[in-house]
């Protein structure tokens, strides 16, 4: 029996927290160690008789999270028990919170989050190829990890993709994970039912390609075959969910609080000190970026995705500020945000612009800028100059003196190369006195390629319709 009714989908994502340490230890939390059970010790491999402690970095790392999401901060908050038996969780239950969580009743691009709660995240299990056994690695286990929870307000695979995507950049704004779904440190889980009909959860999507395509595939199933309360796990390779266990209610967890850490409080005067180290979050700048810069929305979208180079992207500006009139201004805005993203970014290959291997510094940026700006160099030199700044460093000046780049500015010298062009390509001479617009532009190449760029396209192009008239 067919069923077309709407989608209601619901989101749970853990985030690894950038903490030096684990959640309730002090054993080292580094997501890139390969060596597998290096950064354990007896509290995070459950050892009996041994105490955690709460790590208030990670806490204040929540906290921080919820009041960028408009999240209410409770006074109280507690620590429970989470009781389940699983090989990778080694004291045969997680410190997590049920039902006093850090932050509650939030909201990101109108989807309401019901809260964000902190709890230890497990080890990580190993399939050997071809074996009957797996391994365990406890390098992850006690790791702090960040739950938020949305309410059921979103309807479609592209709507749940997109505000993932959101709450990535808005991690990494605050600084408070890396949120690489390719290294585990930000999974998806997606709640979904066809209105009226049973709730089916996906467990760990580590993409926003199997967010979108495990929600697409539901809809399709759920509207082809009744669906029974289960959870079910995302098959990359085939494009299907399949099932995996009959999904557990919050009794099945016993939930109890936790009697080795004591209950957490928070006075106003905790709050306004976190809420004041809050940096400007991605919506944010997209306003900033059109109210200030006048960008299109392609280039604010660049520079919001791309923290770091919308950052440099700032210090270009600066830099040209101080020596330009506004109307100056406004074309160098729109001629540094074409460089940066096209030209630079072809030279990048996605690397970043804040590590030590990029010498392009934004004072020689600028400087690059200004030449092209003023006409002093060609868009075909200035392809040349970037590539050499981006090979060694060093002023653009510089380097168009070294290598002998420099625009040509002898009128006689243009006059004589016009003079050949039009000599040697007497039919487009020909087509443009007869009204072909476009035989004056293949001309304009043919000067250009015979100066090796450097005469002014603007001279080329008077010069040329001086001699054809």
């Amino acid at each position: 029996m067919k069923n077309n009714q709407q989608p209601v989908i619901g989101l749970e994502i853990h985030v690894e927290l950038k903490t030096k340490s684990k959640m309730f230890c002090d054993c080292l939390n580094d997501s890139l160690e390969r060596h597998p059970n290096v950064n354990v010790c007896p509290v995070c491999l459950g050892h009996p008789g041994v105490l955690p402690v709460i790590n208030g970095d990670a806490v204040k790392m929540v906290i921080k999270t919820g009041l960028a999401l408009g999240c209410q901060i409770p006074e109280y908050s507690k620590f429970d028990r989470k009781n389940y038996f699983y090989p990778d969780l080694p004291k045969g239950y997680q410190i997590s919170q049920y039902d006093k969580p850090l932050c509650l009743e939030g909201t990101l691009n109108g989807i309401r989050i019901r809260r964000v709660h902190l709890e230890e995240d497990t080890g990580r299990l190993v399939h050997p190829k071809g074996a009957d056994y797996s391994l365990i690695d406890f390098n992850r286990a006690g790791v702090p990890l960040m739950e938020l929870v949305t309410e059921p307000d979103l309807t479609s695979a592209e709507e749940a993709r997109r505000f993932a995507e959101e709450l990535q950049l808005i991690f990494r704004y605050l600084g408070v994970s890396s949120a690489d779904m390719e290294k585990g440190e930000m999974r998806v889980e997606v709640n979904i039912s066809l209105k009226g009909g049973a709730k089916v959860e996906v467990k760990n999507l580590n993409s926003f390609k199997a967010v979108e395509g495990a929600i697409n595939y539901e809809i399709k199933r759920q509207k082809e075959e009744k669906a029974v309360l289960e959870t079910r796990g995302w098959d990359d390779i085939k494009g299907k969910t399949f099932s995996q266990r009959m999904k557990e209610e919050a009794k099945d967890y016993r939930y109890f609080p936790e009697p080795d850490l004591p209950p957490l409080r928070f006075t106003n005067d905790d709050i306004k000190k976190i809420q004041a180290e809050i940096p400007e979050i991605p919506q944010q700048r997209r306003e900033r970026f059109k109210t200030e810069y006048g960008l299109e929305a392609s280039a604010i979208d660049m520079f919001t995705r791309n923290k770091d180079l919308g950052e440099y992207f700032e210090k270009v500006i600066s830099e040209l500020e101080p020596k330009l009139s506004q109307t100056d201004l406004s074309h160098l805005v729109k001629l540094t945000s074409n460089y940066l993203i096209s030209d630079l970014q072809g030279l990048l290959k996605g690397s970043g612009v804040f590590g030590e291997d990029f010498l392009i510094t934004p004072e020689n940026f600028a400087d690059f800028i200004a030449l092209i700006h003023e006409g002093k160099i060609s868009s075909k030199i200035a392809k040349l100059v970037l590539t050499e700044m981006f090979a060694k460093g060093g002023d653009p000046s510089h380097i168009i003196e070294e290598k002998g780049l420099a625009q040509i500015t002898d009128e006689s010298e243009i006059e004589n190369i016009v003079k050949e062009v039009i000599f040697q390509n007497p039919k487009p001479a020909e087509d443009f006195k007869n009204g072909k617009e476009n035989a004056l532009q293949f001309l304009v190449g043919q000067v250009m390629v015979k100066s090796h760029g450097k005469a002014s396209p603007q001279a080329v192009r008077q010069m040329l319709l001086t001699k054809l008239k």
